[in-house]
């Protein structure tokens, strides 16, 4: 089985991304992903990303379609890797860096630093609790974390809510580091 979504905006506007619909691959849809970048501006020139559960690579190429320096998309699956790196190939950027790797590990590997991290972990899964505490020496100064999620991220000493919003079941929130942290 198989999807597609299509790009919003910038360099790569209408573009199709196409992608192997497996279980749990539920790309942003579209008004979402335009809600998010409305919140970011839409240009992002320079931005280092960091696209952590990258699925369909929507987040990641709608960045680079923006104007992001980069975008590193960690994905576990093996097929879903393969066709992140085509698409990247088909749209003809070396900015995409895919990266075969479960996402917890990679985060406790990598040395990285981002201006902009996107979190859209598996439907219902409790990965986001595991995953923001680790973030803090990820994140570049006034650097922001998209989360997607059934419940939201609640009250935390780590982070500062930006923005939230709803989409059916899902809920989707923009957040920064708090000062000091």
């Amino acid at each position: 089985m198989s999807g597609q979504v299509r790009i919003i905006a910038g360099q790569w506007r209408g573009r199709l991304l196409r992608f192997h619909a497996g279980p749990g691959l539920r790309p942003t849809p579209g008004r979402v992903r335009e809600t998010l970048f409305n919140w970011l501006g839409q240009s992002l020139p320079g931005v280092q990303c960091l696209d952590l559960f990258a699925g369909s690579g929507a987040l990641g190429f709608e960045a680079l379609s923006r104007g992001a320096a980069q975008v590193i998309m960690v994905e576990r699956v093996s097929a879903t890797v393969q066709q992140l790196r085509a698409q990247a190939r088909a749209l003809e950027t070396t900015q995409a860096l895919v990266v075969q790797d479960e996402a917890l590990h990679w985060l406790r590997h990598d040395r990285q630093c981002f201006d902009l991290v996107f979190l859209d972990p598996p439907f219902g899964s409790e990965l986001l609790p595991q995953i923001l505490p680790l973030l803090p020496q990820k994140m570049n100064p006034g650097g922001l974390v998209y989360c997607e999620s059934a419940s939201g991220v609640s009250e935390s000493p780590l982070w500062t809510l930006v923005r939230s919003a709803r989409a059916g079941r899902v809920v989707y929130q923009l957040l920064r580091l708090k000062q000091g942290n």
